[in-house]
């Protein structure tokens, strides 16, 4: 057996203390979330009991917990949905050169490299400026756009970028219109990516908060609400909160990834029928 170099050791053992550094905080919080109900916010725990979890449920002095959930959910699906349609438009329009393209893709990228505080910040103005309220369901909601649309853009890109135009000539020589072609040909062909996309624009504004911060008005969304709570809630429940939300977040992914499994199975079975067929 060939013996492994002392560099592959060092590097194994420097992966892991990054895998630690990446998720030890996250499994600490789980972790201290189960105290018993004299539990603090710091090791050695006292007890081990569901009792923060109940208390969670229970009717808060401390704040607007599913209020603020319910606010970052909705969001969440309008950034997503919205991230989604755009995204998918802009590939389909910047598959040919148009004049102003550069300037255009370069403007909507910009925002990725704007510190997060000044985009929430000149959104706010903007809206005051106007006259407009300040509220989650608008600022917010174009607040968290100059983050996730850059993503669902250049996802889109690289897709379109890829794509073979030949299944769309086949559909037309078919004599489908373009309508038909996008919706039946192009769509499910990138749906996949898709899927991606609203991954990212749903996941990414779920847990915004420097963009969302001067831009939420009246009413918290999630992040806002916990970084509240840090500075006056001192029980394990915010360890509850947090273990919770990110529970949400890891089944919202793995429903993705689900779903493009199952969308990989289908195609790769019509792909074998229509083989046999022939």
């Amino acid at each position: 057996m060939e013996k492994r170099p002392t560099s592959f050791y060092f590097l194994a053992a420097f992966f892991a203390l990054f895998v630690l550094f990446l998720y030890g905080p996250t499994v600490t919080i789980g972790i201290l979330s189960f105290q018993g109900r004299e539990g603090g916010l710091t090791f050695p725990m006292n007890g081990v009991s569901t009792y923060w979890f109940r208390d969670l449920f229970q009717e808060q002095a401390v704040g607007d917990i599913w209020g603020a959930f319910r606010r970052s959910l909705v969001l969440g699906l309008m950034v997503m949905v919205t991230t989604v349609v755009v995204s998918v438009m802009a590939g389909l329009a910047f598959r040919k050169n148009f004049k102003g393209s550069g300037i255009l893709f370069y403007a909507a990228i910009t925002s990725l490299v704007i510190p997060s505080i000044l985009i929430s910040l000149g959104v706010g103005l903007i809206f005051n400026q106007l006259g407009l309220k300040v509220h989650w369901a608008t600022s917010g909601f174009g607040s968290q756009l100059t983050w996730t649309l850059p993503f669902g853009l250049l996802i889109m890109f690289a897709v379109f970028n890829r794509f073979d135009k030949s299944y769309e000539e086949a559909a037309r020589d078919q004599g489908a219109t373009a309508w038909q072609t996008i919706r039946f040909v192009v769509l499910p062909i990138i749906a996949p990516s898709l899927i991606g996309v609203a991954l990212f624009g749903f996941t990414l504004s779920y847990d915004e908060f420097a963009r969302t911060l001067l831009t939420a008005g009246s009413y918290n969304t999630l992040p806002l609400e916990v970084f509240g709570m840090t500075t006056n809630v001192t029980t394990p429940v915010i360890y509850a909160l947090g273990t919770l939300t990110t529970a949400f977040s890891l089944l919202i992914i793995i429903a993705f990834l689900l779903s493009v499994w199952v969308m990989n199975r289908r195609r790769a079975r019509l792909g074998s029928d229509a083989g046999k067929a022939l």
